[in-house]
């Protein structure tokens, strides 16, 4: 079997090859060379990239084959995510690679406009002692206004206060609790804006937040103030901005991101105030490493149909520990709830009791909806796909949970809906140190049973002989039972059997099966 292709566009830490392993197939293109990406990306399964290349919609079309796009930074603007999305490709990124590098420069960028370090460089260099000239001010007991405290943000913040700073920020989804405990206080933007002695910006760019550092917010500001932009490009009006340093209305500015890139002419460069770098927030050796390695490991689980943390089109996010092992439970389980339906499926309702409810349990919808579509569709299903599925055919999900759990520590149950009104469930959970997975009911019928590959489910009227009747089948076709649980309803009339087999049970001889105990539910299900 031919191993899957990924393909990296740019070029990136030999460490990030790496972390691949020997399992893929390697290609490398210049992806800022249109007409080499587009036809180097015809058969890959992945492909990682930096900022230069453009994974648009017309790439992800030509990508017959693509399952993921891997950035290896954090900012995707360079991803047509939607695109992706709808095209089923799972786009990941490197959320967390570059926040300490970009915190520095942040920081570094805010004590080089201080001191005025790019021009005194430049003169020096140029034979010109001007001391005079250059004197700059001090941190120490200056405002500090950070606008986003975010994770970089918080970063800064921590960095600048062993300088002896107030620190103010703006930020509408930081509680103040929370940043009075990092010695923050939080404020308005007007009101950032007017105490600020240095302003630093940290913000994603969102259609709220270009402009945000305009022409009307820079009347607000002291003529005193530097403005540090180390985020992303637009959020800061680079024209308003240099307007208001000529005017003396700002007294200085850092710059690393520009509205348009690469940048090599703007009104900024003409000011001998503002100190300015070609997007170096994740240039550094430790950044691009990280970033690369983080990649690397999301296409791993991405290619091998697993939910990647890092995955911006996938609902979900990091997984904590407890919830880490009801994911494939939840799979299987959606898996074998669709498998016993005989009519289109109209909703998947997926119920989540006990312990794992103490944390966040939606990534458990989505696997067990990915799981339903898979035994209902010869399509390849992926957590990205599978609601794009569940939408187009008109497929209802609902998610509920209980802290309470009777019989188990935590339990999920799956519940398929048809179009005849009829409802299928099915539930499980996990045991022991091993996180075994087990089958504990199925339409409403309790039992216990280890999952495995391959099972076979046969509901039935209850009688004596239907177990012997079933083994001895099964043995004629060679087949050994791993093992077998039998469960009555509450009224005592109906049974149901659940088994597991070493191996995939032949459709006919589970359809023989069925006939001869006058199964009115008789299903084979594997899971490999």
């Amino acid at each position: 079997m031919s191993k899957p292709v990924v393909l990296i566009a740019e070029e990136l830490s030999p460490a990030t090859v790496a972390a691949l392993g020997p399992d893929f197939e390697i290609r490398n293109c210049d992806g800022a060379n249109r007409e080499e990406l587009l036809a180097a990306i015809v058969d890959v399964d992945a492909i990682l990239v930096r900022s230069a290349t453009q994974v648009d919609a017309e790439a992800l079309a030509a990508a017959k084959n693509l399952k993921v796009v891997a950035r290896a930074g954090v900012g995707l603007d360079n991803v047509d995510v939607k695109a992706a999305t709808q095209a089923g490709v799972m786009v990941v990124n490197a959320p967390t690679s570059n926040i300490v590098s970009a915190a520095e420069l942040a920081v570094a960028l805010l004590l080089a406009s201080a001191r005025h370090i790019a021009p005194a460089n430049a003169a020096l260099k140029q034979g010109q002692w001007k001391r005079s000239k250059y004197t700059g001010v001090e941190l120490t007991e200056k405002v500090v206004g950070v606008v986003g405290l975010g994770r970089i943000g918080v970063l800064v913040a921590q960095r600048l206060s062993a300088f002896g700073v107030q620190l103010i920020a703006y930020d509408p989804y930081v509680q103040p609790a929370r940043a009075a405990q990092l010695g923050i206080r939080m404020v308005p933007l007007d009101e950032l804006l007017a105490e600020s002695d240095f302003i630093t910006i940290h913000l994603p760019k969102t259609p709220e937040t270009v402009g945000l550092i305009g022409e009307e917010a820079l009347t607000k500001v002291k003529p005193s103030v530097r403005i540090i932009n180390a985020a992303r490009g637009g959020i800061v009006d680079e024209t308003a901005l240099a307007n208001a340093i000529r005017e003396g209305r700002v007294a200085g500015a850092g710059i690393d991101v520009f509205a348009k890139e690469p940048c090599t002419d703007s009104p900024l460069f003409e000011l001998e105030q503002v100190v300015v770098t070609p997007h170096l927030g994740a240039s550094t050796d430790e950044a691009q490493e990280k970033a690369g390695i983080a990649v690397a490991k999301s296409v791993r689980l991405a290619l091998a149909g697993e939910l990647v943390p890092d995955a911006v089109n996938v609902q979900g996010g990091v997984l904590a520990p407890i919830v880490k092992p009801y994911l494939p439970l939840a799979e299987k389980l959606g898996r074998i709830a669709a498998s016993l339906t005989d009519t289109p499926v109209t909703r998947v309702d997926v119920e989540v009791y006990g312990a794992v409810t103490a944390e966040d349990v939606r990534v458990l919808e989505l696997s067990a909806l990915k799981g339903a579509f898979q035994s209902l569709i010869e399509d390849p299903v992926s957590y990205v796909n599978a609601p794009l599925l569940a939408k187009e055919r008109g497929v209802e999900t609902g998610l509920s949970t209980s802290p309470d759990s009777t019989d188990h520590r935590s339990m999920i149950r799956v519940v398929v809906s048809t179009t005849t009104g009829s409802r299928v469930s099915v539930a499980g959970t996990v045991a022991g140190s091993k996180d075994i997975e087990k089958l504990v009911e199925v339409d409403g019928v309790e039992l216990e049973i280890t999952l495995a590959d391959h099972l076979a489910i046969f509901r039935y009227h209850d009688r004596p002989g239907v177990v012997g009747v079933v083994g001895q089948l099964l043995g004629e076709a060679h087949l050994n039972i791993d093992s077998m649980q039998v469960g009555r309803d509450s009224d005592g009339q109906h049974a149901l059997i659940a088994l597991t087999v070493d191996q995939s049970i032949p459709a006919a001889t589970a359809e023989k099966i069925a006939s001869e105990i006058g199964a009115h539910l008789g299903r084979k299900v594997d899971l490999d």
